[in-house]
């Protein structure tokens, strides 16, 4: 997160403002929440984990035992169940 100084950014009157409040502290302004993206939507991370656990579920579909599929997938066998339990498709 890079900081910058208020007063190259905001007015004047907005700084006496905001100064009423807090003084010489970091203060961190958060975007609007329209402005926020799920977590791995730029990296393609969701995308990712969204392959591999429709890769799971077929292989229980298929047959594969939970316990087959954490070891196969390096996941705890609570974890596989979440995913092949789920009613995501």
């Amino acid at each position: 997160m890079k900081y910058m100084n208020a007063s190259e950014v905001l007015p004047e009157n907005l700084i006496l403002e905001i100064q009423k409040y807090v003084q010489g502290k970091t203060l961190y302004i958060p975007k609007p929440e329209t402005e926020y993206r799920k977590w791995g939507t730029s990296s393609g991370g969701r995308r990712l984990l969204d392959r591999r656990n429709e890769a799971i579920r077929n292989s229980f579909i298929s047959g594969s035992s939970i316990e087959q599929l954490a070891n196969e997938y390096y996941l705890s066998t609570e974890t596989i169940k979440k995913i092949v339990y789920s009613h995501k498709k």
